[in-house]
């Protein structure tokens, strides 16, 4: 547990005790999502540092007790990396913490090499996605109803049935968030949009779609593709909201390749 920005926050982190060429990679989880579900990356990416936090009111961290939006959570991001003594991050962020991973780097720009958005939007300016998967993404019932969730995930994941045994592990990592907390990370996102940003946008971007999401349909990823000019679009295949995990070594390939790549001229500049 970690205290910042006024509130306690359960924070995981791998390797930060290693030494490494890389820069960590500061990663915002789904809306209600726990650390656990997306330990299995953090532990694949055995070459660097790896930081993550629960949000108030899921996983292990308390409720809140005030409201928050992007930029709050953003500074107080910024004061845990300060306590783990960490400067420079690769931001990633898959799903509603893709909106967080792009407010955290327009507005810290300092402390973002990087930036990596995985099944996500620019906000409210985006084109929905299947209104059964919406309606049932929207229903905490999916954390705390096992049968609702079994019934359901299909429609919700899609290709994560594909692999045997994987619905089973991914449900067993799942801890519900609190209704507090379940809610107030909806309302921060309410009129949230980065899409009149994204054009200011001085970072490499890869920007990461699932051509059967039901949820985030693959055209928000080509328009965060139209609107950052520095960015790439990979799209996976058969994935669904969850590819990252379904299509995991796929996505660890994708990921190690733009990460590790030489510094275009315009970041050797910056960095100059």
């Amino acid at each position: 547990m970690i205290e910042a920005g006024g509130r306690t926050l359960r924070v995981a982190h791998w390797r930060l005790d290693k030494p490494s060429d890389h820069a960590p990679i500061l990663f915002f989880n789904g809306i209600g999502a726990n650390i656990e579900a997306v330990a299995p990356l953090a532990e694949r990416l055995t070459e660097r540092a790896f930081i993550m936090f629960d949000m108030p009111g899921t996983g292990e961290s308390p409720d809140p007790t005030v409201p928050y939006n992007p930029f709050t959570m953003s500074w107080t991001a910024t004061q845990i990396l300060d306590q783990l003594g960490v400067e420079e991050v690769d931001v990633m962020g898959v799903s509603w913490g893709g909106a967080m991973a792009q407010h955290f780097a327009l507005q810290h720009p300092g402390r973002t090499r990087r930036l990596v958005l995985v099944a996500t939007t620019a906000g409210m300016l985006m084109v929905p996605g299947n209104p059964a998967a919406l309606s049932k993404m929207a229903n905490p019932r999916r954390y705390v109803d096992p049968k609702f969730m079994n019934e359901h995930f299909m429609t919700l994941y899609g290709g994560m049935t594909k692999r045997p045994g994987s619905k089973e592990d991914h449900i067993g990592r799942l801890k519900p968030p609190s209704p507090r907390g379940y809610l107030y990370q909806l309302v921060a996102m309410l009129g949230w949009t980065s899409l009149p940003a994204l054009p200011f946008m001085d970072k490499e971007v890869l920007i990461m779609m699932g051509d059967e999401d039901q949820i985030v349909p693959l055209v928000n990823g080509k328009i965060l593709n139209t609107m950052i000019r520095n960015s790439r679009l990979e799209v996976f295949e058969g994935g669904g909201h969850l590819f990252l995990l379904t299509h995991a070594d796929e996505s660890v390939a994708s990921l190690r390749a733009f990460l590790d790549a030489p510094s275009t001229e315009a970041e050797s500049r910056r960095a100059a």
